[in-house]
């Protein structure tokens, strides 16, 4: 059993995608979010879409953090995480405009104070303020703050997205075939619209990276902050503090609390005004380099041979927790959160836009006819094999 699945999580979600398949599967059985008919306008060629998600265990980095040092900023982050990992979903299905957002933060009322609250709203509004000067125009409706102590440890910090769309320029992935070549997007440096270097990190797999790389220090001093029953064997079984320096240069808490990259701008511009040119998006979130397989029109098999090399958050992570290449490309990024598939011809093209962003682009794969499906994965020397 891998040190995720003995934590509690999982990157596949297998028993969530089972209590949900008989679900109904929408428009657009494909698309990376879940589209339905016009109810809010009744319009036959739009399309309605609520979608929820949330910066998941990042929270408790947070908590530590602020714990070990005072600075509240770090909730700042948070509430971009949680933004974020709502909203690239839906930039994956060509929204970007017009979007409703409502948050839901639950807390333990007796270890979060009022002004984390603050912190994470004033913070949000911030951010939608920023992501307006891209022509992303996100309205903040407010929403749900209980007090839950019985229930959430420290503090959860989510959010749900709701739009209405035009269905001629939605992306349902239908149009991914045989000779499409994937552009990957970098997840990790430093985008023109961005202030500060982005380790990639996102916002996924955190519960195996904080265990991963913090010590037994804060399971003895902050027990709030895991599931005390759990096997110690897998409780922060690390070498570092939040605060303390790794060989990357930058402290653990700064890889382990980057934000979450958005890639808007960038989407913005390629929707804009390179539409067809897209076949696919994939935002590679939980999951993972194996995420696209989920939403494949057919069998096919994709090769990511060309895949960038993992920043060095990924690297301690794995030397810190001893996983395998096949569990880290299954539970982190690895390096790329945002891949198109198109054709060859208009490759160069949309890599183009990522490098005037200042977001490193490259063919990293491609799309192969084929009677199952199947993901063959170079992880440096060795190729990983995940069948479907």
């Amino acid at each position: 059993m891998s040190l995720y699945s003995k934590r509690g999580v999982s990157a596949q979600k297998e028993e969530v995608h089972k209590a949900t398949e008989k679900l109904d599967k929408g428009l657009y059985p494909y698309a990376f979010c879940k589209l339905y008919a016009d109810f809010l306008g009744n319009d036959p060629n739009w399309v309605n879409v609520m979608h929820a998600d949330g910066a998941g265990t990042k929270s408790i980095l947070a908590y530590l953090y602020w714990k070990e040092t005072g600075d509240l900023s770090v909730w700042k982050g948070i509430a971009q995480d949680a933004i974020v990992m709502n909203l690239d979903d839906l930039l994956c299905v060509g929204i970007f405009d017009n979007i409703l957002f409502s948050s839901t933060i639950d807390r333990n009322k007796r270890l979060i104070p009022a002004d984390i609250l603050e912190n994470i709203i004033n913070a949000s509004q911030k951010l939608f303020d920023e992501l307006k000067t891209h022509g992303v125009n996100i309205h903040y409706l407010g929403g749900e703050t209980a007090d839950v102590g019985d229930v959430v440890r420290t503090i959860a910090v989510n959010g749900t997205m709701a739009a209405r769309w035009p269905k001629n320029k939605i992306i349902g992935n239908e149009n991914i075939g045989d000779g499409d070549v994937i552009v990957g997007f970098s997840s990790s440096g430093q985008a023109r619209y961005e202030n500060f270097y982005n380790s990639g990190i996102g916002s996924n797999g955190l519960t195996s990276a904080r265990h991963d790389m913090l010590g037994k220090f804060y399971s003895e001093q902050h027990p709030e902050s895991y599931d005390t029953g759990l096997d110690e064997e897998v409780v922060y079984i690390g070498p570092y503090q939040l605060s303390e320096k790794t060989p990357s240069g930058y402290t653990a808490g700064e890889l382990l609390l980057s934000p979450t990259r958005t890639y808007a701008p960038l989407l913005v511009k390629i929707l804009t005004e390179v539409f067809d040119a897209v076949h696919g998006l994939i935002h590679c979130s939980g999951g993972g380099q194996t995420k696209c397989m989920k939403y494949l029109p057919g069998n096919f098999k994709i090769t990511k041979d060309n895949l960038f090399d993992p920043p060095p958050v990924f690297d301690l992570i794995k030397k810190a927790s001893g996983s395998d290449n096949r569990e880290m490309y299954q539970v982190f990024n690895m390096g790329h959160r945002l891949e198109i598939f198109t054709s060859g011809s208009d490759a160069e093209k949309l890599i183009a836009y990522g490098t005037a962003l200042g977001i490193d682009a490259k063919i990293v794969g491609r799309v192969e006819a084929s009677e199952k499906k199947e993901l063959v994965l170079k992880a440096g020397e060795e190729t990983i094999v995940y069948q479907y």
